[in-house]
């Protein structure tokens, strides 16, 4: 159980657009982890591991700060796809599912760019 806010920095995520990949499988489509979905997924649980982040459980309230790396336009809801599969993966919590409150926030610019999440359980029962 966390009793106060987990806060993580983590690299800045490829886009949704370029974290999934499309192929053929035989005649079949299919969707697979990019390689930057890889060595984000990598880079992530990197960082939780050096934080040494427990595993969080019940409901959750996520906010995720945006640091761009360039003053280029962004669609905010490009990122949390990947910064929350990644966390999942790296075990910060059972499942995204879990997550009853999410807020995305750009903050500016700065090089190379990074993302802030902060994490805390709500005190409601599912």
């Amino acid at each position: 159980m966390v009793s106060t806010e987990l806060r993580l920095t983590l690299p800045y995520a490829p886009s949704v657009n370029s974290y999934w990949r499309h192929v053929l499988m035989g005649k079949r489509p299919a969707v697979l982890l990019s390689e930057k979905g890889r060595n984000y997924r990598e880079a992530v649980a990197l960082c939780v591991m050096q934080a040494g982040c427990p595993q969080v459980s019940g409901r959750l309230a996520v906010v995720l700060e945006i640091y761009q790396p360039t003053r280029r336009e962004c669609d905010l809801d490009n990122l949390p796809k990947g910064v929350l599969d990644g966390l999942t993966h790296a075990s910060v919590w059972k499942d995204d599912s879990q997550i009853d409150d999410l807020r995305v926030i750009r903050c500016g610019v700065l090089p190379p760019g990074k993302i802030v999440v902060r994490i805390r359980e709500l005190n409601r029962s599912a």
